[in-house]
């Protein structure tokens, strides 16, 4: 992101445990954050009006490029297996006219407008559309690079193996421009695990790539390919470098088989995302966390054919990770609202973020009392701040 001169005085603003504060920011970063901290010179000052303070939130798990945010209603009639909802989609998208670029940046805008300001996206890469959709995201990552700091993952959703070319494709993707590796299913999609992780740690190590994997895999197939895969994070020496995400199979094992899988996890300190579906197992989120293991949230698809669901809200998220764990406490709303926001950018490897001096100056406020509240009711946003700017004041943007 450009390190363009950015300074400004954020007055009377409440942090998490109540104490009122200043935050000083200075090219883009957080100079100083204090009871007594003096002004930048020349910097703009905005009272915060007592408002409470929040790091801009982080969406760990999205698909921009195939959203139809913003567009007429798309009418879900496609049928109940996950092929066939590939396949419908790849049709649809060959055929409706959708425009990744198009698409991309009405949603990216609609995230920032909300208070996210870093995310990553996972960006379709097949032998039907090539790297179409890729080139669309890869130009609204440059539109919004001041305001969003966008990972693109180049993800293989209508499979790798079985389809010839992807495997190029994907190659391609990573030398132009794409920062992590994707990949889905490897037993129940291409239908040869083994081959489909060693190609995928193998283009992963060709550009020194992490990956993000969608594992929908249940059960004892799912537990099979995890076991898999972290034989070849050890192997490659890739600790700390690979996301699963979804992993519903971790909460479906059984108890031992499950902490089993938990403890190499953990010390392989892969990471884990979840949208927290209600029609889903989940991995367990507070025997993660007990583990050292980070979870993340994220919304997966919003509003696309694969689903009429979702909104570009991390604070919306944040109360459906909290309602699908049971999360009731204030203090365990703390946990859901840190799925997007420092659980998220770790997952990621979002550098230099949070409320602290020496990260980039990226906050949000908002009128509650406190977080709990802040996830529950997800008020409007009061102000945005991207990279030391303004860029959206009471739900509007104004960059």
């Amino acid at each position: 992101m450009n390190n363009m001169n950015r300074s400004l005085y954020l007055s009377n603003v409440r942090l998490t445990d109540g104490q009122r504060v200043s935050v000083s920011i200075v090219d883009g970063r957080i100079e100083a954050l204090g009871a007594h901290v003096d002004a930048p010179r020349d910097a703009p000052v905005e009272d915060g009006g007592g408002a409470l303070l929040l790091p801009g939130f982080v969406e760990g798990h999205t698909h921009v490029d195939k959203s139809n945010w913003g567009r007429a209603w798309y009418r879900n009639e496609v049928g109940p297996l996950l092929t066939d909802r590939i396949g419908n989609e790849r049709e649809w998208r060959k055929t409706s006219g959708h425009d990744a670029a198009a698409q991309s940046l009405a949603l990216s805008r609609a995230f920032v407008q909300a208070g996210t300001t870093r995310l990553r996206t996972h960006v379709d890469i097949d032998s039907d559309a090539g790297l179409r959709h890729l080139e669309g995201v890869l130009a609204t990552r440059h539109t919004m690079r001041e305001m969003l700091d966008m990972q693109i993952v180049a993800f293989p959703q209508s499979g790798m193996l079985i389809r010839p070319g992807t495997v190029e494709l994907l190659d391609d993707a990573l030398a132009q421009g794409a920062d992590v590796i994707g990949a889905l299913d490897p037993a129940l999609i291409d239908g040869d695990p083994v081959a489909s992780l060693n190609a995928t740690f193998a283009l992963a190590q060709r550009h020194d790539k992490p990956i993000d994997i969608h594992l929908h895999e249940p059960g004892e197939i799912g537990a099979f390919t995890l076991k898999l895969l972290l034989d070849r994070v050890e192997a490659t020496g890739m600790q700390g470098r690979v996301v699963v995400s979804h992993g519903f199979c971790l909460g479906a094992l059984p108890e031992r088989e499950r902490d089993a899988l938990l403890d190499r996890i953990a010390r392989l300190r892969v990471a884990l995302l979840t949208s927290a579906p209600p029609s889903c197992t989940v991995p367990p989120l507070k025997l993660c966390r007990e583990r050292g293991i980070t979870l993340f949230g994220g919304n997966d698809g919003i509003r696309d054919t694969w689903s009429p669901y979702g909104k570009p809200d991390m604070l919306e998220r944040a109360m459906l990770i909290g309602m699908r764990y049971d999360l009731r406490r204030d203090d365990d709303l703390m946990i859901a609202f840190d799925c997007v926001s420092d659980a998220a950018a770790r997952g990621c490897g979002f550098a230099d973020y949070g409320l602290r001096a020496g990260a980039r100056a990226d906050l949000v406020l908002v009128e509650a009392d406190n977080v709990a509240q802040a996830v529950v009711a997800r008020p409007v946003r009061k102000l945005v701040v991207a990279n030391g700017r303004i860029v959206a004041r009471d739900g509007a943007l104004v960059a």
